[in-house]
């Protein structure tokens, strides 16, 4: 019985945590819609979101492109299937890839941030303090911050897929000796709109979930440092869980026969 009764106490939690997230995501739409808004606090949030993520996105994405055009043609060549490389690499970064490897990114990023720096806000008091001066916290901390990520990670998304794409054509042209116009035209011809649509949707999505972490561990930390911590660790690890689930579910409703 105790058994059971721990497992009955854990899917209770699990439940009521689902339930406060649906909440919580519920409220920040619906402060999206309704003013006051707070456009100073939206670009600075656009800024540190999406323009000073660029660099580890674009690391990322290259050495990924170039890692995956090496490992398709070892495998094609077992099946002397070495030309299908600017293919796969193509459709294998826009499709996955890029999404996935820019939101876990994000969430590794950005998401850390926004909950250690709310967090800090609410254990120094500062939360209180806006408050007090009539500013709703989540209008002025949560709605600005997801509403820049759910706008620049698509974009981020995009610019990585495109700078994978280009790892793989350096590789497969400077090193594996494939023709460097056959090989764009090859991954020009390949691609769908779908394709792309699919990309950049998947990245509007995860960049609502990883900010919406953030915001939500932070405003639901515990006090003292350890709580900041708890709070930064919890967001990440939920990010990254409800991304890769996110594309789990979307990659079926895309491109489900």
């Amino acid at each position: 019985m105790r058994f059971l009764a721990a497992i009955g106490r854990a899917t209770l939690g699990l439940l009521a945590t689902i339930g406060r997230v649906s909440l919580f995501a519920w409220a920040t739409l619906t402060h999206l819609l309704r003013p006051p808004f707070y456009p100073r606090e939206f670009g600075i949030a656009l800024l540190n979101i999406g323009w000073l993520s660029l660099p580890v996105v674009g690391l990322t994405a290259i050495f990924t492109g170039g890692a995956l055009a090496l490992q398709i043609y070892a495998g094609g060549a077992r099946f002397n299937a070495e030309a299908v490389v600017p293919q796969i690499v193509a459709i294998g970064m826009v499709r996955e890839l890029g999404p996935v490897l820019v939101g876990l990114m994000i969430a590794a990023r950005v998401t850390s941030s926004v909950a250690a720096e709310i967090a800090t806000m609410k254990v120094t008091e500062q939360i209180d303090a806006l408050i007090t001066l009539s500013t709703h916290p989540m209008k002025y901390l949560t709605a600005p911050r997801v509403l820049a990520a759910t706008l620049t990670v698509p974009l981020l998304v995009g610019v990585g897929d495109i700078i994978g794409i280009f790892g793989g054509y350096a590789v497969a042209t400077g090193t594996l000796g494939f023709n460097a116009a056959a090989y764009i035209q090859n991954t020009v011809d390949f691609l769908e709109l779908k394709d792309i649509t699919s990309s950049l949707a998947k990245g509007a999505v995860f960049g609502f979930i990883a900010a919406l972490m953030g915001c939500y561990f932070g405003m639901n930390s515990g006090r003292g440092a350890q709580g900041v911590g708890r709070a930064t660790k919890g967001s990440v690890e939920a990010a990254a869980v409800l991304i890769l689930a996110a594309n789990f579910v979307l990659t079926g409703v895309f491109f489900s026969v």
